[in-house]
């Protein structure tokens, strides 16, 4: 008979099983904790850091990226924040203490019409949307009108307390010249979101620099944002006696270029005009001081507006180190300086023009035929071409080789700007060699042939081309002044005074090329440039009276230079051959280079004011309310311009002489709003559109009748703005 077990046996049993059990998982739960307790870790986290978290609350302290601006101190890109209104409609995110929605929609419909440029009415109907199923929305926005806010507005707007409207803030970058030397100084802006692990990816909405000084200095100019800490508790307040830890914001630092306001504007103007008029492909034009090879204004066609980023996708390359071109005959100042400096120029010295064979073909003068039997200087008058490969001749290919070294050519200038080109030298056989005499078969860029020219304006010493002028670093006050660089000095002295001498020639002598450059009252002296293009098609070059580069480089004054001008225009397609190449030139290079002559004299002269006239003062940089005063006390009629609350820009510019009651026009920070011009001439219409860089359609002559567009709206974006003008009866 089979034994049966005691239930009594089965339970102890049980009960040790359970016991030991119990044992094991308290040693291994002690064990765990231990370890927890030791390393301070859980699955691979950090608890310690994790509590931090939890019960730290940090704000990003942002920084301020750097300020470009002119050589006086205007502002030509800066800070400034926009803000986008929102209206919470919805109270799913409120507390019985703190209610975030909008409350009462009438009161706040009337608050927002004095503040934006939208009516009661049309607030108020936003306010009621609905979605498509009839259900009120959440939240709400305000279109155009409701963006790009400035600071002064939604203060105004938050004194009135009323629950439910917040703000976005969006940094931006403000350009308040316009068009103002744009591919040179370049745009930031808030890049395209990338993932963490993305090379470029930026935190905290950061303005980051896309071309020009922007990009090549965005280090510089971008800060280093702080953080403010402290300790919560788990509703979020802070605890009281915690520590808070700072760690201030480094502001980036501020860049003031060597551009001339009134310089740089002027020349925007007229290459405005001659690019509309000829319309070349591309044109460009540079002023540099002689001495030191500072840039005083520059510009090209075709550009475009920071402001309103208008043909921007048009203008990406920054023409004055980015492209390559064949200089043509402006080339011919090397070969002449490096010919005296070689003892084998004879100005006296007859040769027959028209054509010379050379190994591998023949040069040809531009006529085809040449002049018959001339002196060497009138081929320099006349531009030869067979002149200056002689010249090549009688140095020998090896010593040019050296003198196109010596200036630069093929190198690059190491602006520090980004994608600078070298260019290149073909030379490899003899008509190559003899073909880079007059400028062809070798590719240069702007910056290098102002470079080169530097050297017989300067009394041989070449000097590097710059553009800015001082870096500050506002958080130490550090200034980092750029000294004037000279880079070689390829001819000497006596060599720059001779040239300078010749090249007189070409502008007053009869056979000269360049006579339409002479201006009243200034001696110049400058080469002028013809240079054939190259069919990308064909590799050969291309037919056609526009398929040239035409160019000329300017010094004046000619007895001692202090100023270069070089202007290049390529392929205009408006040309009937009515007028010459450096006829359509001319009309950019004279009134430039006269007009900087005249200031280099003010500069040097103090005049008397008549007592009905004031020097304009320096208001940029202060506020709205300020400024205004300061205007109305030097009896100036004053325009504001923009709602915002510090001014960024005038017109007049400081320490212009200007007549008792002419207007005076401010730009501020924010959105550009619409001033009242009923009453206005054309002229204030035009410095409004030059301030701004927003364009007007002018209806008529005399004075402002009627505006499109009504006082107080927000300009940027807006499309024909057209402004009605009338004679008065």
């Amino acid at each position: 008979m089979k034994k049966i077990k005691s239930p009594q046996k089965n339970r102890k049993k049980i009960a040790m099983i359970l016991f030991f059990v119990s044992i094991v998982l308290f040693v291994v739960f002690i064990g765990r904790f231990s370890e927890v307790m030791i390393k301070g870790y859980i699955n691979g986290e950090n608890l310690s850091e994790k509590i931090e978290n939890l019960y730290t609350r940090s704000s990003v302290l942002k920084a301020k990226r750097g300020t470009i601006y002119d050589i006086d101190g205007k502002p030509i890109a800066m800070d400034a924040a926009s803000y986008s209104l929102v209206a919470v409609l919805t109270d799913k995110w409120s507390t019985k203490k703190n209610p975030n929605y909008v409350k009462d929609k009438e009161k706040t419909a009337e608050l927002l019409s004095q503040n934006i440029s939208l009516s009661k009415e049309a607030i108020l109907e936003q306010l009621n949307r609905k979605d498509e199923n009839g259900k009120a929305l959440a939240q709400v926005e305000f279109g155009n009108m409701g963006k790009d806010l400035s600071y002064e507005t939604k203060v105004n707007i938050e004194k009135a307390k009323l629950p439910g409207l917040i703000f976005e803030e969006t940094p931006k970058r403000l350009y308040p010249n316009g068009v103002f030397a744009s591919n040179l100084v370049g745009i930031a802006s808030i890049p395209t979101k990338t993932a963490e692990n993305d090379p470029n990816y930026v935190q905290n909405n950061q303005l980051v620099g896309t071309m020009g000084i922007e990009q090549a200095y965005n280090k510089l100019l971008t800060g280093t944002d702080g953080k403010y800490e402290y300790q919560k508790d788990s509703f979020g307040y802070a605890l009281p006696n915690s520590k808070v830890k700072e760690v201030a914001a480094k502001d980036g630092s501020d860049i003031y270029l060597t551009l001339n306001n009134r310089l740089q504007v002027f020349l925007e103007n007229k290459m405005t005009e001659v690019a509309a008029k000829y319309q070349p492909v591309t044109m460009t034009a540079t002023l540099m001081n002689a001495k030191t090879g500072a840039i005083m204004a520059t510009t090209q066609s075709p550009t475009f507006n920071s402001t309103t980023k208008e043909n921007i996708d048009k203008s990406w390359r920054n023409l004055l180190v980015e492209e390559t071109f064949e200089p043509g005959s402006t080339m011919k100042i090397l070969t002449l300086g490096a010919a005296i400096n070689e003892g084998v120029f004879n100005p006296n010295e007859y040769y027959a023009s028209g054509v010379k064979k050379v190994e591998g073909g023949e040069i040809r003068d531009h006529n085809k035929v040449g002049w018959g039997s001339i002196s060497y200087l009138e081929g320099l008058e006349r531009s030869s071409n067979v002149a200056f490969a002689n010249l090549v001749d009688k140095m020998g290919t090896d010593k040019w080789k050296e003198y196109m070294n010596a200036f630069g050519i093929g190198k690059s200038t190491d602006s520090g700007l980004a994608n600078e080109a070298a260019g290149t030298i073909a030379y490899n056989y003899p008509l190559e060699k003899a073909n880079t005499s007059f400028g062809q078969g070798l590719t240069v860029t702007d910056f290098q042939m102002l470079q080169a020219f530097s050297a017989v304006a300067n009394n041989g010493k070449m000097v590097k081309p710059y553009f800015i002028e001082k870096k500050v670093d506002p958080n130490t006050g550090k200034e980092t002044v750029t000294q004037p660089t000279v880079v070689g000095e390829p001819i000497t002295a006596e060599t720059a005074k001779k040239e300078l001498e010749y090249l007189q020639q070409v502008v007053y002598s009869e056979n000269g090329t360049g006579k339409v450059y002479q201006i009243e009252n200034y001696r110049i002296a400058a080469k002028t440039g013809t240079a054939e293009i190259v069919d990308p098609k064909t590799g050969l070059y291309a037919k056609g009276d526009n398929n040239y580069v035409f160019s000329v480089a300017g010094m004046a004054p000619a007895e001692n230079p202090e100023l270069i001008l070089y202007v290049t225009m390529k392929q205009p397609q408006v040309y009937d051959g009515m007028i010459s190449g450096g006829g359509m030139i001319a009309e950019v290079f004279n009134p430039v280079m006269e007009r900087a002559l005249q200031y280099q004299e003010l500069g040097k002269e103090s005049n008397n004011e008549a007592a009905n006239q004031v020097v304009m003062p320096k208001i940029t940089g202060g506020t709205k309310e300020s400024a205004v005063k300061t205007l109305e006390d030097n009896k100036l009629s004053v325009t504001i311009v923009g709602n915002g609350d510090t001014i960024v820009q005038q017109m007049p510019l400081p320490n212009e002489t200007v007549l008792e009651g002419q207007r005076a026009m401010v730009l501020t920070n924010g959105a550009m709003t619409m001033p009242n011009m009923i009453g206005w001439s054309k002229n204030d219409v035009l410095k409004v559109s030059e301030m701004t860089g927003q364009k007007f359609k002018i209806d008529g002559d005399g004075f402002v009748t009627a505006q499109s567009l009504p006082e107080n709206s927000n300009m940027e974006g807006a499309a024909d703005i057209v402004v009605t003008l009338a004679a008065p009866q």
